[in-house]
């Protein structure tokens, strides 16, 4: 076990030997660290948090701290880490809050750079990508493989959803779909992704489908429950139609939209 004798690891934490925590970290009661997890100088993690195998850690990261809720009270809450992850420098992940299952969840194999911040009870799938200064509040959801761009701030609640990437500064108040691009102050839809889908091999046919969709659902002069049903009626189902027209269906906060859209609920 390698540990810097300059950090403090509690005793009732639970470190592996193949595992190496640098100078100045604090480790604190009940942590789980997981196989061959680096964790680099000035780094505390607290609380009932779990780190999954082969995660880098990177210096002044903040992980399992209280979170920043008024309602919280000092409840049990914790924070799961899968495998694979690299949480750069500055990044704070707060552990979850009372009102939902309390926890905060990240999967497998994300990249979280540098400033980025997850609040309580934020849900991120795998492999996605946070530039830096992300700022999510809480109850967030990020859906696998999504990208997001650097200085982004995140409403509670809102969804953002798998293969989607959202530009550099922007402000997401409202739900992101599956596989779209989004931009802006208020976010808009800018279509698909259609680099992103290429690059995970996605065929031809299911673009094109979804590419129909997409201008049947968020570009057409129909409600969106209409546009739903012509989609269902006229386009074949394949998973990824369901994922797109399952998010939407189940969407509270709303739709992000194209800037010239003329659909309404």
């Amino acid at each position: 076990m390698k540990i810097h004798p300059t950090a403090v690891v509690h005793e009732k934490a639970s470190v592996p030997k193949d595992a190496q925590i640098g100078p100045y970290c604090i480790i604190g009661e009940g942590v789980k660290i997981g196989r061959g997890v680096k964790i680099l100088n000035n780094v505390v993690i607290e609380g009932d948090t779990e780190i999954g195998d082969g995660c880098a850690i990177y210096p002044f990261a903040v992980i399992g701290l209280p979170p920043q809720d008024m309602k919280y009270g000092g409840e049990k809450t914790g924070v799961r880490i899968g495998g694979g992850n690299i949480i750069r420098e500055y990044v704070s992940i707060h552990r979850g809050s009372v009102g939902a299952e309390g926890l905060t969840v990240l999967g497998d194999n994300n990249y979280i750079m540098a400033y980025t911040h997850i609040a309580h009870d934020c849900r991120i799938g795998n492999n996605v990508v946070m530039a830096n200064s992300v700022t999510m509040a809480g109850h967030v959801q990020v859906d696998d493989n999504a990208i997001l761009g650097g200085v982004i701030a995140v409403h509670q609640f809102t969804r953002i959803g798998a293969f989607s990437m959202t530009g550099g500064f922007s402000g997401i108040g409202q739900d992101i779909p599956p596989y779209t691009i989004a931009s802006g102050p208020r976010a808009k839809l800018y279509g698909l992704n259609l680099v992103g889908l290429k690059r995970h091999g996605y065929s031809k046919e299911t673009i094109a489908d979804l590419s129909r969709a997409y201008k049947i659902l968020f570009r057409s002069k129909q409600t969106l429950k209409e546009a739903i049903k012509k989609v269902q009626e006229d386009i074949t189902r394949t998973p990824e139609l369901d994922r797109l027209l399952d998010f939407v269906k189940t969407s509270k906060r709303g739709i992000c939209r194209p800037t010239a859209a003329k659909t309404s609920l």
